[in-house]
Parts: C-alpha cells; structure tokens; sequence
C-alpha cells in the first residue's frame, strides 16, 4: 500500500520534551526503526512531520536577537526546519533500512503548501506560537510588524494565522520519486505556507500550517492508500476524565464525525487529527489511523487485533 505517515512533535523530541540536538537526532532514529518497519512490509512510504519544537526554537533565537539582527519569518523558520529535521531522517531512516538489509533511495523536500491570501485567519490572526514575553519584550517584535496579545498574568504572547492548506505544490516532485522508488520526507511542519499573487508569484507568509491537514490534502493528492496520524496515544479517546472513558478502535466516519460534533476532542490537540483523518477518506481514502508512533505497523496489519484507532468509510 502507499501509507501516508504523518509524525507528531513527540517524535522529534525526548520524552521529557528536551529539543536539544542529541535529544531529536535519538528522538528521530526510534521513530525511523517504527516507519522502517512498514518500509520492510513491502510499502511505499511518504513522511511528514510536525516542527513545533524547532520552530518555537527558532522564534526564541529571534527575541533574543531582536535588538541586533531582523527576526526571521516564519515561512523562514519552517523552511530551515524542514531541512535539518529531513537531513535528520535521512540518515536514521537510511540506518533502521540497513540493519533490515533493505536498500531504499530516501529522499527529503523542502516543500511549499499554498494558501488562499484571503483566508480569514490572515485577517485575524489567532493561533498562538511561542513563549510568554512581557511587554517591553514584546513591543520589540511588534516593531517588527508582529501580532501580539495580551494573556494578563501570563504577560504577552504571538498570535498568527493558520490558514487551509490547499495544495503541496511539490505533488508532482514527489510522485515522480515514488514512481522511481524512493521514500520521500515532505511538507514538513504542514509545508511552507505560501500565497499567489495577482500576477501568479509566490510569495512566503507569515503563518503555521496544521500538519495533519496537510498530510490529508497531500494523502488525496497521492492517491494514497492510508493516512497514518502517529501520536503520542495508542488510542483516541471518548469520555475523557470522567467515568465513562474508553477508547476508540474501529470506527465509521459517520461515527467519528457525531463524536466530534459532541465535542469529545480538543481543538488544539486531537481534533485536527481527527478531522485531517476523516477528510481523507472524504476524499476516497480506505482507511486513517490514528495510533502511538510505536503501533503505526500494526494498526495497519489486517491480522492485528484492535490496534489504534481505524477510521473506515462505514
């Protein structure tokens, strides 16, 4: 099958969130051991990833450099990580295949996600990135054209738009890969977000893209088989923090989407897995998984008994 895998944060980083460079290079080789595994199966793979981590990196360098050098956009900042969190799989993805004796080209790209400029979140920034600042710190970078807000006690922290991905412009790149047999690393962190203008140009914008909406929209692109949402929980859950808690397994759309609209998963954290998994089999997909990075081959495998949480058209 080709199997869309689309990494969280967690695995990036050490279990105790250390982003150190050490603490992602063994964060990233574990996770390359799971997806060398599907590689062994005998599927086509394509990864992509979250870069929540290295891009909150990133924006800290910029505070404390704000007085000296321009901050860095964060089309910027996603395109600078896309390409040291790939060259970093690369090399564990390239090991975990060799210690299975599989030999497989593996390549990773920067990858650009194109965005309506009208978007309503561009008109009304919202999501929050980084760390809390008081506000003297703050008016530096809101000197800088930045959106800033006041959370009160907290102090002042950034706000900017995360707008829908319509299209991974690099589809046709990574089709042409997987035709000649690679392993592709794309849209990293949801793709940089990118805007056409009057006169058809691209432009970079300030942004963050959700990366498991990306890699649904780049599932359909690839007429890919299954989208993999690995995270850092074997199973979506329903009742959460009350008596009647359980976990979900196999699952209708039809089921999943009243479970969302009783509002049983978080905006911030699983509710745009689950939505990026039910527009993909909107769109024809078989199935999506959502499931703990160490159980993404077996939630795939029709022999394994209740793994994960499958999400099937009914």
């Amino acid at each position: 099958m080709r199997i869309i895998v689309a990494l969280g944060g967690n695995a990036m980083t050490a279990a105790d969130g250390s982003a150190t460079p050490q603490a992602q290079i063994d964060a990233i080789a574990t996770a390359m051991t799971h997806v060398a595994e599907l590689v062994v199966r005998g599927h086509d793979v394509v990864l992509t990833h979250g870069n929540g981590p290295q891009v909150g990196n990133l924006l800290v360098k910029n505070e404390l450099a704000a007085n000296v050098v321009p901050p860095v956009p964060l089309d910027w900042c996603g395109a600078q990580t896309q390409g040291t969190i790939g060259f970093t799989v690369l090399n564990s993805l390239e090991a975990a295949l060799r210690r299975h004796g599989v030999e497989r080209p593996v390549a990773a790209l920067i990858s650009r996600t194109l965005v309506d400029g009208d978007d309503e979140g561009f008109a009304t920034p919202t999501k929050p990135v980084g760390r809390y600042l008081s506000h003297d710190e703050a008016k530096v970078l809101i000197d800088h054209g930045q959106t800033w807000e006041d959370r009160g006690e907290k102090g002042w922290r950034r706000v900017v738009a995360s707008p829908e991905p319509l299209e991974v412009l690099e589809t046709g790149t990574i089709t042409t890969l997987l035709d000649a047999g690679y392993l592709v690393v794309a849209a990293g962190g949801g793709g940089i977000p990118v805007v056409r203008d009057s006169a058809g140009e691209l432009h970079g914008v300030e942004a963050v893209i959700d990366k498991d909406l990306t890699a649904a929209v780049l599932a359909k692109a690839l007429d890919a088989d299954v989208l993999v949402i690995a995270t850092d929980v074997e199973n979506v859950m329903v009742g959460w923090g009350t008596p009647q808690e359980r976990a979900l397994e196999a699952v209708t759309v039809a089921e999943m989407r009243q479970y969302a609209a009783d509002d049983e998963f978080a905006s911030g954290s699983m509710g745009p897995k689950v939505e990026a998994a039910l527009r993909f089999i909107d769109e024809g997909g078989r199935c999506s998984v959502i499931t703990s990075l160490d159980k993404i081959g077996d939630a795939i495998d029709p022999d394994a008994d209740d793994v994960g949480t499958v999400i099937t058209p009914g």
